[in-house]
């Protein structure tokens, strides 16, 4: 295909805009893992840009043994597992029945659905809903409130329609349920919407710092992002985790340390689902 002038200088200023949009991006990335695996003089001294100086793993082994960060660690692992478990099932669930003609009052039910989307009970009815339900200072409290994603619904249910009428009409001759049909065609069907969503539900849970703020006072069940805030940001909270090892490391590479160990995990589940991802989410909006 040959392109003319207008086009390839068109094409050569995307590719430049967008590379640097992907330095923007991960330089960043690339400078806080420096300052994790430098030693404190050259920390302390400003003399890390994108490369360690000084190698070591000791800010590493601090992390790791502080108790508090793996206990945060395992509370954000929890969320990312079981939340999006419980989202994906309550998000197919909701979209199958809504994505079929026969259900009574479909298009006001989504509706209701679509209505969430701009408008919520606000956050103090929300703050006493789950405190009169007894979740504050619980993992739940990140979770149920949150376990349904209307735009992700739309998605799911838009992907549904696009599934073939014959089949199920094939299976119903067979004498298939509505759960059986959902199980065993639907469900297998939607793979790439499923992992798309899935990810989405998951890297906002393991993100979710927000909620966690107005719900959980008691530093056990504080998510990993709510103790990396409190870490960069709060210097009290700060000292209170890190003051038994300022003698021997620099708080800076701690910090550095904690972020990477926070960002790491979810950007190895990245590589099993990017496949999916521009599939997943052009065949849900292919048909409203």
């Amino acid at each position: 295909m040959i392109r003319s002038r207008g086009e390839r200088w068109f094409q050569y200023a995307n590719v430049l805009l967008l590379s640097l949009l992907s330095l923007s991006m991960i330089l960043p990335f690339f400078h806080i893992a420096a300052k994790s695996l430098s030693s404190e003089a050259y920390v302390l001294a400003k003399d890390v840009i994108l490369w360690p100086k000084g190698f070591t793993l000791s800010s590493y082994r601090y992390v790791l043994e502080n108790k508090q960060f793996l206990y945060s660690f395992m509370n954000s692992v929890f969320l990312a597992v079981v939340g999006t478990a419980m989202s994906m099932a309550l998000t197919a669930l909701a979209a199958y029945p809504l994505s079929r003609n026969n259900l009574p009052y479909s298009r006001w039910l989504m509706l209701a659905f679509v209505i969430t989307m701009f408008f919520s009970g606000g956050i103090i009815p929300t703050y006493l809903v789950v405190k009169e339900l007894s979740l504050l200072n619980t993992l739940w409290s990140l979770i149920l409130p949150v376990a349904l994603s209307p735009f992700n619904l739309i998605l799911i249910r838009n992907f549904f329609l696009s599934v073939p009428d014959a089949l199920e009409e094939s299976a119903r001759m067979d004498g298939a349920s509505n759960w059986r049909i959902l199980c065993s065609i639907y469900l297998p069907l939607s793979v790439p919407a499923i992992a798309t969503i899935s990810m989405f539900y998951a890297v906002g849970y393991w993100n979710s710092f927000f909620h966690a703020m107005m719900y959980i006072t008691e530093r056990r069940w504080m998510p990993m992002q709510m103790f990396l805030l409190q870490l960069v940001t709060d210097e009290k909270s700060a000292d209170m985790v890190l003051s038994d090892v300022f003698r021997e490391v620099a708080p800076e590479t701690i910090r550095a340390a904690a972020i990477i160990c926070a960002v790491v995990p979810i950007l190895c589940v990245y590589p099993f689902v990017q496949k999916y991802f521009v599939k997943g989410v052009m065949l849900g909006a292919v048909k409203g």
